[in-house]
């Protein structure tokens, strides 16, 4: 049986970026990703925005890790030549009883250290972007848009100039834990003892905790699913900003967005679905889009969305209980040397990816 001292199952972006950061403290690192390439689940179906942090309940995970993570993020693309631009975000209030919605995002913020929000009557938002419809808004500079696969292409080398090795092709199928050690089993038969395993699968992480023989079973929180939905515009957008509406309880909304070639993109909205791998678009759903978007961009056109895209939230509470924190679940919570599990690591995950590795490497630095 080999031998090695990290293990990291799961390529998407937060499984990459703790990678590096465990390869960057001078650990042996092995990266064991399921499918044919890396970055091929979650991290492939998102908005790819960067988040700037106002929306999350003070002092949670999500808030922390969001801010911090921005700056980390924003520093790394100037640093690796990453696609991104720090276009901005008009989150706007289209009905006078969302005002106050708006006056607590700003209290929000501010309790999550993010001071650069600026306040705008409906006159100063249509004079930034004249399309838009809106009774106020609230304009979020530090909001921006990366390319997140060249953000993974950037990750993975960073491994691998650290010696470390990313693995594709290569699902756990299961894993034993002992006071001393973690043995990993692929699908394929392969038995590798690790002093150190991160289980960073995403959508299926509480599915492979379940099969950790010596983890109990009391701390695995249960999966839920929530597909999100999007749709492209045909032809281009009179808008140069990110247009966000007020957020909704599951989600932020259908809200605009923007590719780092002008391609604008209506999504996601919230449909709870039974199998991460419903990724089908309804282009039925399209209808509830028009309606969404026209409350912003009353302008928008009969036939202009198209279907595009779904990605699965990798949600772990149900549809009728409020939204959960990132749970980053290390020795301290359920007892297991050297196991990190990461369940529930949603939007904003890939704008917190470079700070959710440092803490997960801390934690494992302070055992």
């Amino acid at each position: 049986m080999d031998q090695v001292d990290c293990v990291v199952i799961g390529a998407g972006v937060v499984g990459l970026a703790v990678a590096r950061a465990l390869a960057l403290h001078g650990r042996e690192v092995m990266v064991l990703e399921a499918a044919a390439a890396i970055g091929t689940g979650t991290s492939s179906r998102n908005s790819e925005v960067i988040h700037a942090g106002i929306y999350y309940a003070p002092g949670s995970l999500k808030a922390r890790l969001c801010v911090a993570g921005k700056r980390m993020l924003y520093d790394y693309c100037v640093e690796r030549g990453i696609g991104h631009r720090r276009c901005g975000k008009l989150l706007v209030a289209t009905a006078p009883e969302q005002l106050p919605q708006l006056q607590g995002i700003v209290a929000r913020a501010v309790a999550n250290g993010v001071h650069d929000l600026e306040r705008l009557s409906a006159a100063q938002a249509r004079a930034m972007e004249p399309a838009l419809s809106c009774e106020a808004a609230l304009y979020s500079p530090s909001t921006g848009i990366v390319d997140s696969h060249a953000l993974m292409l950037a990750l993975q080398g960073d491994v691998e100039n650290a010696a470390g090795m990313v693995v594709v092709n290569a699902p756990v199928q299961q894993a034993r834990c002992t006071p001393s050690a973690i043995e990993v089993t692929t699908q394929d038969g392969t038995r590798l003892l690790a002093k150190t395993v991160v289980n960073a699968a995403g959508l299926q992480a509480p599915a492979l905790a379940s099969r950790f023989q010596g983890l109990d079973p009391r701390h695995v929180p249960r999966a839920y699913f929530a597909k999100g939905n999007y749709f492209t515009l045909a032809g281009r957008a009179p808008f140069s900003r990110l247009i966000y509406p007020v957020p909704q309880a599951a989600g932020l909304g259908v809200h605009l967005t923007l590719d780092l070639g002008g391609q604008a993109k209506f999504g996601p909205d919230v449909e709870w679905v039974a199998s991460a791998d419903d990724l089908t678009v309804d282009a039925a759903r399209g209808d509830a889009f028009y309606a969404e978007v026209r409350k912003y961009w009353p302008a928008l056109q009969d036939g202009a969305l198209l279907a595009g895209y779904a990605g699965i939230r990798p949600k772990i509470h149900a549809p009728d209980e409020a939204a959960c924190d990132f749970m980053i679940q290390g020795p301290t919570e359920h007892g297991v040397p050297g196991l990190v599990n990461l369940f529930g690591i949603e939007s904003p995950g890939l704008t917190s990816a470079l700070a959710i590795g440092e803490m997960v490497a801390e934690l494992l630095e302070r055992r």
